[in-house]
């Protein structure tokens, strides 16, 4: 398996394994939207938190020249981490929430 279907398929699993957590309070869907065409990996929270309206992202993931690119990260469980421990490489992962010029920061990819 090539290393982009091998990273197609620990996002698929990975998103799966988030929307799989329930939010503890208010009647919330979490809902996995998996686009591996478009390679744009989401978990999304739909719902009613008493008279409050919900739906937003939780984990929103692209890949953008085969490197993985966290657009947004509103875990308890950070997904950088997760994306390591499945073994995708800490060259190939880009903490897309942060502006380009604090990424050189990280121990992680710049873009």
């Amino acid at each position: 398996m090539d290393k982009l279907a091998r990273y197609r398929e620990i996002l698929r699993q990975l998103i799966f394994d988030y929307a799989s957590h329930k939010p503890a309070n208010g009647q919330i869907e979490t809902e996995p939207v998996i686009d591996s065409e478009r390679d744009h990996y989401e978990v999304l929270h739909v719902g009613w938190d008493g008279v409050r309206r919900v739906h937003g992202s939780v984990v929103h993931i692209d890949i953008i020249n085969d490197k993985v690119w966290i657009q947004y990260d509103g875990t308890s469980q950070p997904v950088a981490e997760a994306l390591l421990e499945a073994g995708i490489l800490r060259e190939d992962i880009v903490l897309g929430f942060h502006p380009a010029e604090l990424r050189q920061y990280t121990d992680f990819a710049i873009s």
